[in-house]
Order: structure tokens, then sequence, then C-alpha cells
């Protein structure tokens, strides 16, 4: 019976701890589902996030390329230039149809009358545009600019002429409704060719860099006030095969044939002015017999007194020595005792201190003016 009871008990025992581990085991899935959950709600909101996040970056750039568009398209040369060719259709929509009405009225078949008129007017305008940017020679562009004015003129006295008629025909204007009439029809063709030349020349002006007006200037003074190097030039670029002797090196070259120096711009004249100033300057510089007296005698009662030599600096010091003795100095008295001989001196190399600089200009001003001597 006791075993019973103890088989009983320890099956209780079993069947417990069975359900400890179970539960701690449902325990510890409950733990890592909660785990993986909230795992996978941090994700998506880390996701959910960096979205937004991204979608406010969308946006921000999106209104900065639309800010850049704007800018782009609002800036001052592309009003200028967008405003120039409105008023150029502007222009031809309001001049062209008086045209067509005036020569229809006389007959049919000068309709391409008005189309030709206007479009050699802007074909002209076109071409100076086309001259000014293959840097064709001025009098084409002035030709193509009288053509234009040509073409413009005779078409806006043919609208002059429309708007006074209008004063007779069936709209029954008055005189001076009519002639206000023609002078806008007139105006306007001649405002659009007018304002696209205007715009050709503002961009011609705007392209053209400052160093290249500095370059043409200076080569126009060149060539006024070289000329006879300027043939020299010439001639040796067009002796030489094309292409092979730069425009500087024949310039170099044709000044050294007619004026003699390699250096452009000096000549034998200016050669011998500048010999002549280098010699007054070293003249000039070098000091005279009373001077050097003065110093000498200066730097003799001063130690530190600086003496100039051409240019050079040279300090006089009176505290070294210029004679040295060869015996070296005692210091303390030496003990009687047997005489001995004593030992003659002996020379050796760097036992005397070198005479100072200033000792050797003050020589060889003595010497050259034997008057500083007697002076001093």
């Amino acid at each position: 019976m006791s075993t019973y009871r103890q088989e009983r008990r320890a099956d209780q025992a079993a069947e417990a701890e069975q359900r400890r581990i179970d539960a701690a085991a449902a325990e510890d899935r409950r733990a890592e589902r909660q785990k993986a959950a909230d795992e996978r709600a941090a994700r998506l909101r880390e996701q959910a996030r960096a979205d937004r996040q991204a979608d406010r970056a969308d946006r921000q750039a999106r209104r900065r390329e639309r800010a850049e568009r704007r800018a782009v398209a609002w800036t001052p040369e592309r009003i200028y230039r967008n405003g120039t060719l409105a008023l150029v259709v502007a222009s031809g929509l309001a001049s062209l149809p008086a045209q067509i009405v005036h020569f229809v009225g006389i007959s049919v078949m000068l309709l391409p009358v008005p189309l030709g008129l206007e479009g050699a007017a802007w074909v002209m305008a076109a071409g100076v545009a086309y001259a000014d940017a293959r840097s064709a020679p001025v009098w084409v562009r002035w030709l193509l600019r009288v053509l234009v004015a040509a073409c413009a003129g005779f078409a806006a006295s043919i609208n002059y002429g429309y708007g006074l008629s209008l004063a007779d025909g069936p709209h029954g204007l008055s005189a001076d409704n009519a002639a206000a009439a023609g002078a806008g029809l007139a105006a306007v063709t001649v405002l659009g060719p007018a304002v696209f030349e205007i715009r050709q020349w503002v961009s011609t002006l705007a392209a053209r860099d400052e160093d290249t007006k500095e370059r043409r200037r200076h080569a126009g003074r060149r060539r006024r006030h070289h000329r006879d190097v300027l043939r020299v030039a010439r001639r040796l670029v067009s002796a030489a095969p094309f292409g092979t002797l730069p425009v500087e090196e024949a310039w170099k070259r044709a000044w050294e044939v007619v004026h003699g120096p390699t250096e452009p711009g000096m000549t034998p004249r200016l050669e011998k002015r500048g010999v002549a100033s280098a010699t007054r300057l070293i003249e000039a510089r070098k000091p005279d017999a009373d001077a050097v007296a003065r110093r000498i005698r200066a730097g003799m009662a001063h130690p530190q007194f600086v003496l100039p030599d051409t240019g050079n600096v040279v300090p006089i010091h009176r505290e070294k020595p210029q004679v040295a003795t060869q015996v070296p100095a005692t210091a303390e008295k030496p003990a009687k005792g047997a005489r001995k001989r004593p030992v003659p001196p002996r020379r050796r190399k760097g036992d005397t201190p070198r005479f100072h600089s200033a000792a050797k200009v003050a020589a060889a001003d003595t010497a050259r003016r034997p008057t500083v001597t007697a002076n001093v």
C-alpha cells in the first residue's frame, strides 16, 4: 500500500513538474511572440517614419525644383528675350493684315507682295544677327540694316496710307481717328524690326569681353606708334610658311631688325639713357673724401657706428682688437723657482683674429684718396 502511495505521489509530482515545465515553455513562447510582435511594430514604425521623411524630402525637392524653374524662367535675360519675341510677333500680326488688304484691294495677284515685304525685312534682320555671330565685316552688317530699314519704312508708309483711307471707307472714322490709326499701324510696323535690332545690339555688346577690347586698343596703338616695325613683321609672317611664325615672335624679330635691342620697346637711345642713369646713380652713391674721413673719425669715437659703402652697411666694432698678442695671458703670478728658458712663441693657423671688414674699407679708401689720411 505504501508503495502505491509513493508511486502516486511521484506521479503527481512528475505531473506537476511537467505542468510547470509546460507553463514555463508556454510563457517563453508567449514572450517570444510578444517580442517578435514588438520588433515588427518597431520596424513598421521606423519604416513609416522613414517613409514620412522621404515624402517630406521629396516634397521639399519638388518645391526647390519649382522655385529654381521659376527663377530661371523669370530672369531678366529670359524676360527680355521672350518679351522681344512677343513684340516682334505682335508687330507682324498688326502690320501684315493692313498690307494684305491694301494690295489685295488693288489686285488679288498682289497677295504675295506684303508677305515678301515683311519676310524680306525679317530675313534681313536675322541676317544682321548671323553676321554678328560670324564676325562679318562692318559694312555687311550696315548694308543689311539699311535693307531692313528700307523694307520696314516702305511697309510703314503703306500702313499709314491704309489708316488714312479708313476715313473715307465704310468704317466711317473721323479724320483724327484715321490719322491715329495710320500712325499706330506705321509705328507698329517699324517697332518690330527696331526692337529686334536693339536686342541684337545688346546681345553683341554683352558678349564682348573687356579683355578683347583692351587687346584691340593695344593692337591699334601698336600699329599707330610703330609702323616701321609692323611693316617688317608683316613681311616676316608672309615670308614664313603659313602658321609657322607666330605674330608676337615676328614682332620681336622685326623690332630687333629695326631698332637693334632684342627686348621690344627698347631703342639705342633708351639703352644709352639707361646706361647714363645707372652711371650717375653709382657716382651719387659713392661718398666723397670728406664724408669718408668723418665716418672714420666717428667710427673710432663710437663703437657701434655704421659705415656705409656703396649700398652695403659695414659695422665698426672697437671691442675686437686688430693686433693680438701671441703669448697667452697668465691668470696668476707664477711661483718662484728655478729659472727656465722661455719657450719662444710659435705662430699657428687661426691664432690671430681676422681684420675687420670696416678696416679693409678704411684702408682701401685711404689708399685711393691720400687726402683722407692727412685729414684723419
